[in-house]
């Protein structure tokens, strides 16, 4: 349908609340929507002159139909949008990544045991969970190593006993210096067993055996050990004031912020359970720009797979008030959600807020350079903006005059192996590069028109062909009046030492080379397109030189001996086979496969 047509349909909706399900011409569900009133809110997307943000407007592009849902009411709604989401995984809604696993606190067999963190039971070791939260794993692992001054070194211990001079965590006195050997293994154990109880969280009972242990050591004189334990003892009750991770108020909270930056955006949770920070969780959106949709969307998403704690508290509330009734339907208790305003909350959602920050500038630094770099080069070619998609062809011959053609594909700068495909030439006789490159592109635009999947249903932002003008005249005009004539299309030419020298393009030559990070990326694109197109040259090649063998046989011609070595790989796997077996080939008669049979064990041949 035409958007035109689009339009006309929304127009004749009802003004009921409901879900509308927008697909593409290949009939899959590209997004998934709720509405108050369904005639307005679909009608917006298709109403010719209304702006839409870039991704929004990508998705109108490739909206081919729409069905809705009508509902009894706009909680219905939600609660319907959230569950088609889930079963259908729609690109252009926001989705959650599944990023929950396993996680242990490993206390390892041996005669000075360590602690540490895993993502799986391994060995007979002691172990302590399942944990859910890897984040909440490392950071108890952490803290105990650093209460307890455990060792975080790789020696064995006893074996390593003076061996080599304490390393710098002993005399900062972050390790108690178990490679001196001063410290026995009764002793050692005893502050594992202490480091395992405080990872069980029954902090009142610890402080309480470690000072009975202190007042005991003092007593043996052993005041080397007092003064380790009374270390522990301070930093576990140190841990216990003057910061945000432990309090005691914080039973049941989820601090929830987001942050935006340009058009990415960053939703932070820290989850408190039982005074402490047990959780911290992270989901970057890139080409969202909108942070209210953003966090409207993942309150949504994130509480119907996870159970909403007693109080869900926010940077903003939801524009959606019926999201606060989701919530609470999801709880088995009633949920308080609100925005804080002051106090330590306050304190405590800046913090989720900064992770969100800090992660996104993370994120978006990678993206950024990226995108600086792609912006460069969009503008050394003339292109109206940074490509997304690059796709990248050449020809390979053989000493036959038959050829091949490889195409690859960058995403974002980076190769996308994925999307990477193979052409044998099929029209052109003899070697023609140029009639070759223009059947390749010519088969790629058929491919992409009658609707493919995969990357044959993608269409690239520029292309790149190796070769020069030749190349390109050939391939601009099987593109003319397609729908790739508006891809930008350029050649990728070569010095006389087979290194990129410049840009072809309809206008004449770019030249690259004072342009270091251009030159290297267009080279790298080259050279990748070339090694693959010649790889896949050589196999064909083997696999053609060994069907020679086979059509020496009476009755096998190059298509029977073709199918043979797709069934088989190999000639020697042709030789063992069976008669029965090869009779089963495409193609293969059972007079044939007799021929075949008899030619490898010398028995005659059928006449």
């Amino acid at each position: 349908m035409t958007k035109q047509e689009l339009y006309e349909k929304a127009r004749s909706l009802p003004l009921l609340p409901g879900v509308y399900i927008i697909r593409d011409k290949n009939d899959e569900i590209i997004y998934i929507g709720k509405a108050k009133r369904l005639k307005i809110r679909v009608s917006q997307y298709f109403k010719e002159g209304n702006e839409h943000l870039p991704k929004v407007q990508k998705m109108v592009d490739n909206a081919y139909s729409f069905d809705v849902i009508v509902t009894n009411s706009e909680f219905e709604a939600l609660t319907l949008e959230c569950s088609q989401i889930k079963q259908h995984s729609p690109k252009y809604n926001i989705l959650l990544k599944d990023d929950k696993g396993y996680n242990f606190i490993k206390i390892s067999k041996e005669e000075y045991p360590r602690i540490t963190a895993e993502f799986q039971v391994l060995d007979d070791s002691r172990y302590l969970g399942p944990y859910m939260s890897s984040f909440a794993v490392r950071e108890m692992v952490s803290t105990a190593q650093q209460i307890f001054k455990l060792p975080t070194c790789n020696r064995s211990f006893p074996r390593d006993f003076g061996k080599e001079r304490p390393c710098l965590n002993y005399h900062i006195k972050k390790c108690m210096g178990v490679c001196t050997g001063k410290i026995s293994k009764e002793t050692y154990n005893e502050i594992i067993d202490n480091a395992v109880r405080f990872l069980k969280q029954d902090t009142d009972k610890i402080i309480d055996i470690l000072k009975q242990s202190m007042e005991q050591a003092a007593e043996n004189l052993d005041f080397e050990k007092a003064a380790l334990i009374r270390d522990q003892i301070n930093a576990i009750q140190k841990l216990s004031s003057g910061q945000n991770v432990v309090n005691e108020s914080l039973q049941s909270h989820d601090f929830i912020a987001v942050a935006g930056s340009g058009k990415n955006c960053c939703v932070s949770v820290l989850r408190f359970r039982r005074g402490r920070l047990m959780d911290k969780k992270e989901h970057v959106f890139f080409g969202e720009e909108n942070a209210d949709d953003v966090r409207d969307e993942f309150l949504v998403q994130f509480y119907s797979t996870e159970t909403p704690p007693k109080h869900v508290l926010l940077d903003e509330m939801p524009v959606d008030e019926d999201i606060v009734e989701y919530i609470n339907k999801k709880s088995k208790t009633k949920v308080n959600v609100a925005k804080v305003f002051k106090g330590e909350n306050l304190k405590i959602i800046k913090m989720a807020y900064t992770n969100a920050v800090e992660r996104l500038a993370r994120e978006s630094g990678r993206l950024d350079k990226s995108r600086k770099f792609l912006d460069e080069l969009a503008n050394i070619l003339g292109l109206k903006e940074a490509p997304h998609t690059i796709e990248s062809y050449d020809i390979s011959n053989w000493g036959d005059g038959t050829s091949v053609a490889g195409m690859v594909v960058f995403e974002d700068g980076k190769p996308k192996k994925s999307g990477y495909r193979k052409f044998k030439i099929r029209t052109v006789t003899g070697t023609d590069d140029y009639a070759s490159m223009a059947e390749t592109l010519s088969r790629r635009v058929a491919e992409y028109e009658k609707g493919a999947q995969g990357q044959f249903g993608i269409k690239p932002d520029v292309i790149f062909l190796d070769g020069g003008k030749g190349q390109l005249s050939s391939v601009l005009r099987v593109v003319k009046g397609t729908a790739f004539e508006d891809v930008p299309i350029f050649g990728m030419v070569k010095d006389s030492k087979h290194r990129t020298r410049a840009m072809v393009s309809p206008e004449g030559e770019i030249a690259i080379a004072m342009h270091k990070g251009i030159f290297k990326f267009i080279t790298e694109i080259q050279d990748e397109v070339h090694r693959f197109s010649i790889e896949y040259q050589r196999r064909t090649q083997k696999t053609k030189s060994y069907a020679v063998t086979l059509t020496k046989i009476p009755g096998i011609g190059d298509k029977k001996a073709e199918n043979l070595m797709k069934a088989f790989k190999t000639v020697a796997n042709v030789k063992a086979a069976e008669m029965g077996r090869l009779a089963e080939v495409p193609g293969i008669s059972y007079r044939d496969a007799r021929n075949i049979y008899y030619y490898f064990h010398d028995e005659g041949e059928e006449q």
